[in-house]
């Protein structure tokens, strides 16, 4: 169990400013949570914090424990991949993951996660040299090698076309269902929520959820529905609120 128990991320001088004020919620091991908001709410705020990225108060812990980067496995795949342009794709993928996993395993694990990806003809590539779907195949590949206890994802799929996002959102979930890691991911297109996550969230500006459901349609393709067609509507305007609030 994920427990985010009444955090708060201030910015500013002293504290003055805060992006997250006393946010609380739950989410089982191994499923996925979809969070959605207007632009400025405090999403990616929430999301360095859940990486201990940003310091907050209040507490997070992870099945009983405090969440802690130094001892627990985060796969971060941030808005902009994160790929070290120096490094290439190969180097890139084993570089946090030789930190934190048993090396003997990580080449046969890595070739695995290639295949499954599609991205074994780019090892000896730089960033630079990618477009932007296979840099975000590669920065999937880099957060799966960690075999991470949370995965989180800001924005994952926001730089590509509509056809790049959904092959790779297709290809995301085939991949996760292997380990099913716990997974917090930032969206703001509702219909990649609602296919990748089991439960959806709306962030209100001042960093807290003002929309909260589970989502029946995770892995389905059901949008002539009318209950998807609800769904879908319930979580648009309630973004569109949350803008106004």
């Amino acid at each position: 169990m994920l427990k985010v128990k009444d955090i708060s991320v201030t910015y500013g001088k002293g504290g003055t400013h805060k992006a997250i004020d006393q946010m609380s919620w739950l989410l089982e091991t191994g499923r996925v949570l979809a969070v959605a908001g207007p632009s400025g709410c405090g999403k990616s705020t929430m999301v360095h914090a859940l990486a201990g990225i940003l310091p907050y108060t209040g507490s997070i812990t992870l099945d009983g424990t405090s969440l802690d980067p130094k001892t627990c496995s985060i796969g971060l795949i941030p808005q902009n991949y994160g790929l070290l342009p120096w490094k290439t794709v190969k180097e890139n993928c084993l570089f946090t993951a030789k930190i934190r996993s048993n090396t003997s395993n990580l080449e046969v694990h890595l070739t695995n996660l290639c295949k499954e990806l599609g991205i074994g003809g780019l090892l000896d590539r730089y960033p630079g040299t990618l477009s932007g779907g296979q840099a975000q195949r590669v920065a999937l590949t880099r957060a799966f090698l960690m075999n991470p206890e949370l995965l989180l994802m800001d924005e994952p799929f926001a730089a590509l076309d509509i056809a790049a996002a959904l092959a790779a959102r297709e290809l995301f979930l085939r991949v996760w269902k292997e380990k099913k890691p716990t997974t917090v991911i930032v969206t703001h297109r509702v219909e990649d929520a609602l296919y990748l996550a089991h439960r959806i969230a709306v962030m209100k500006r001042g960093g807290s959820f003002d929309f909260f459901s589970e989502n029946p349609w995770q892995g389905l393709k059901r949008p002539s529905e009318p209950a998807y067609r609800l769904l879908e509507q319930q979580i648009t305007e309630n973004i569109i609120k949350a803008d106004e609030i």
